[in-house]
């Protein structure tokens, strides 16, 4: 390619994969919705959501009306479901596009209701219960009643019933199983007083990996959707192919003495004669400043470390191990290459942060390179 050499590679193969270990796992009674919200974690959200339908997702996720909208524009027909609800203006859009709304308050209730009469037609919500997240949703003891309330609204039509975990890795602590307990009995009530919506979910990627009873209807997988297991004990379940390859080439090599420093603040001195190399990528892209003096890069199947602290644009590694290294070398900052590897997860601990933000934080500077397979 010409110009910067940064780029995101993202393979549509492995993220088809990881929807298809993800539909292995529930079983085909119980439908996938992918959830493509924050550009698709980073990976591209059309690109990302063509290969999962592709895998066997049957339902799109989003976060906000914008990105479900930017789907649509993609050519993308299947359901779609707001996950993040609806802001003040939006109801009328959501109605035109087909988009299933999550919903918890009368005020959007009402605003769905008036824009779907408008249109002649009826608005699919999901109403969200609040079981132990204490963020977005209805209490889990009021949920019959307002189920009973939207139902009988005309143009309303209860699509879905769902909470979200307050543990996105450990599905087993005592609270997480708590919460499971209950939704289910939120979602008795609800079927109870007469409401009985087509899909009912529940599990995030942990979840889906190792808690069957939070299976019902349908799941919501994120991070394992884009090769991720949320923590390190859940990865044996099944088997995920990280689908972003963060790259770029070098673009200097130099020599330096003992002694020398490197970079803002001469936090990296070198102690032998070294070989220091520069690179064209920088916090601005997304390669968090903690990475300075910690986390190691693949140049030509060797890891080797950031020397100094990550600037705005550029970062130094010190190759005086890698024989022959030279402008223009292939650099993998996150992924694999040449038979060595960093992945977004050990990134993330050398950034004291997690492997979502890892995967998330790449910029939109950086090109989205998407490919059926990674090549090397």
């Amino acid at each position: 390619m010409t110009g910067r050499p940064t780029i995101a590679e993202v393979s549509a193969a492995a993220l088809t994969h990881n929807c298809r270990e993800a539909a292995r796992l529930v079983g085909p009674a119980v439908r996938v919705i992918a959830v493509v919200k924050a550009d698709g974690y980073g990976h591209g959200a059309a690109a990302a959501a063509r290969a999962f339908v592709r895998g066997g997702a049957a339902l799109l996720g989003v976060s906000s009306l914008a990105e479900g909208l930017e789907l649509r524009r993609a050519g993308l027909a299947e359901p779609i479901v707001v996950l993040g609800g609806l802001y003040a203006g939006e109801a009328a859009d959501a109605v035109a596009h087909d988009m299933a709304v999550a919903l918890w308050t009368c005020e959007v209730a009402d605003a769905l209701a008036a824009a779907a009469r408008a249109a002649g037609r009826r608005a699919r919500v999901h109403l969200k219960i609040d079981t132990g997240m204490t963020r977005l949703g209805v209490d889990a003891g009021d949920a019959a009643e307002f189920a009973r309330t939207l139902a009988g609204t005309d143009g309303l039509e209860v699509a879905g019933l769902f909470s979200h975990l307050a543990s996105a890795d450990d599905v087993e602590q005592a609270a997480v199983q708590a919460q499971i307990e209950r939704f289910r009995t939120a979602v008795a009530a609800v079927r109870t007083a007469g409401v009985s919506p087509a899909l009912v979910h529940l599990a995030n990627s942990a979840a889906v990996l190792s808690a069957p009873a939070a299976h019902f209807d349908a799941v919501r997988p994120g991070l394992m959707l884009y090769g991720y297991a949320p923590a390190a004990h859940l990865a044996r379940h099944a088997t995920l192919r990280p689908a972003m390859r963060l790259a770029t080439r070098v673009t200097q090599v130099r020599r330096i003495p003992a002694g020398r420093a490197v970079g803002y603040g001469g936090t990296w001195v070198a102690k032998r004669p070294s070989v220091i190399a520069t690179l064209p990528i920088g916090y601005a892209d997304g390669y968090h400043r903690r990475a300075s003096n910690r986390a190691e890069v693949v140049v030509r199947g060797r890891r080797v470390p950031i020397a100094g602290r990550v600037c705005m644009d550029h970062v130094m590694i010190d190759v005086t191990d890698v024989p022959d290294a030279q402008a223009g070398d292939r650099v993998v900052l996150c992924g694999s290459a040449g038979g060595a590897a960093v992945f977004a997860d050990e990134l993330a601990r050398w950034c004291e942060t997690i492997a979502y933000e890892m995967l998330t934080a790449v910029a939109r500077r950086v090109p989205r390179v998407h490919q059926e397979e990674f090549d090397g």
